[in-house]
C-alpha cells in the first residue's frame, strides 16, 4: 500500500526522522513535526529522494494550540489520516550521574519525559481521533523497556512514569477507538543508533552496558508493514517488542540484520487485560 498521509511528530532526527524516513520510502504523504526548521526540511527533502512528499511542519509539541494545527491542517488538505506515530519527547538535559537522586536533579529538566512526551501523545492524539476515525487508521506510539525496569545512570523515574503512561495510554485509547476501526498500540524500540551516538560511542557501549544498537528506520519499517497487515487489529492495545513484531513481518534493518527483542534480558512488555469484567460478572464468575 502506498500513497498514505502519515503523521510523525518529533521528527526532525533521532527516532523520529528515522521512522518517517521510513515510511516516505513507500511513497507516503509524511507530515513531519518539531521545533526545528532547518532538521525538518533536511527530513522532508530526503523523503522526497526516497519517493515519497515530506511536509515539514514546525511545532513545538509543547504548546497544545501548535499542536491542534498540525492536524487542522492534515484534514483540510486531506479529509484523513491513515497512520500517527506519536514519538515527540524531550529528555533532560543530561543523564543521572553515578549515585544522584531524583530530587537532587533540576526539577524542570526532570519533568521533560511526562510534559513533551507522555502529555503530548495524549493531545495529538486527541486531535487526530477524528482523522484516524475517517481512515480506520492506524496510531502507534513510540515507547521503551523503561516503562518496566530501572536502569541506573540511563533514565529516572519520570522517564519511567512516562513510557508506562504511554503504554497505558495505548491499551485505554484502543478501547474507545476499536468500535471505530482504528488500531491503536505502543511499540518498544532496542537501542538506536541515532545521530548523538558516534562509531565510537557505539563500539564502546555494544554488547557491555547496551545490547547491539539498532537503525531508528527500522521501527519505521516494521509500522509499515504493520500498516499493511489487515489483521493488524489483533494487536490494538496491546504493547509490543519492536524487534518481535519485525521477526513476524519478516522486516530487516538497514543493514540487512534482524534485531533481536531484548525479553530475556528486560523482560515482556507492558501487559494490560484484555476483558475487565463488571462486578457482577466477576462474581459470577468465581461463584
Amino acid at each position: 500500500m502506498s500513497g498514505r498521509v502519515v503523521v510523525v511528530t518529533g521528527a526532525s532526527r533521532g527516532a523520529g526522522k528515522g521512522i518517517a524516513l521510513a515510511l516516505g520510502a513507500t511513497g507516503d504523504t509524511v507530515y513531519v513535526t518539531g521545533r526545528t526548521e532547518p532538521d525538518l526540511a533536511a527530513t522532508a527533502e530526503e523523503i522526497g529522494r526516497r519517493g515519497g512528499t515530506g511536509v515539514p511542519v514546525v511545532c513545538d509539541h509543547a504548546d497544545d494550540e501548535q499542536v491542534r494545527g498540525v492536524f487542522e491542517r492534515v484534514g483540510a488538505e486531506h479529509g484523513r489520516l491513515d497512520v500517527l506515530v506519536g514519538n515527540a519527547t524531550a529528555l533532560p538535559a543530561a543523564p543521572p550521574r553515578p549515585g544522584q537522586g531524583f530530587w537532587e536533579r533540576p526539577l524542570a529538566e526532570e519533568l521533560k519525559p511526562l510534559e513533551v512526551g507522555l502529555r503530548s501523545h495524549y493531545v495529538a492524539a486527541h486531535y487526530a481521533a477524528p482523522l484516524l476515525i475517517a481512515a480506520g487508521g492506524l496510531l502507534v506510539f513510540t515507547s521503551a523497556p523503561g516503562a518496566r525496569v530501572h536502569l541506573p545512570g540511563l533514565h529516572g523515574p519520570s522517564y519511567g512514569a512516562g513510557k508506562a503512561g504511554t503504554d497505558k495510554l495505548a491499551y485505554d485509547m484502543a478501547r474507545e477507538l476499536r468500535p471505530h476501526g482504528v488500531t491503536v498500540l505502543s511499540i518498544w524500540m532496542g537501542v538506536l543508533r541515532t545521530e548523538r551516538i558516534t562509531p565510537e560511542l557505539e563500539r564502546r557501549l555494544a554488547g557491555t552496558v547496551l545490547p547491539p544498537f539498532e537503525s531508528p528506520e527500522f521501527t519505521g519499517r516494521v509500522v509499515d508493514a504493520l500498516a499493511n497487515d489487515p489483521g493488524r487489529r489483533e494487536y490494538s492495545g496491546r504493547t509490543v517488542w519492536g524487534a518481535e513484531l519485525g521477526a513476524k513481518y519478516g522486516v530487516t534493518d538497514v543493514d540487512g540484520s534482524r534485531p533481536d527483542s531484548h525479553r530475556e534480558w528486560l523482560g515482556p512488555p507492558s501487559e494490560f487485560p484484555e476483558h475487565t469484567p463488571t462486578y457482577a460478572e466477576f462474581r459470577a464468575s468465581t461463584a
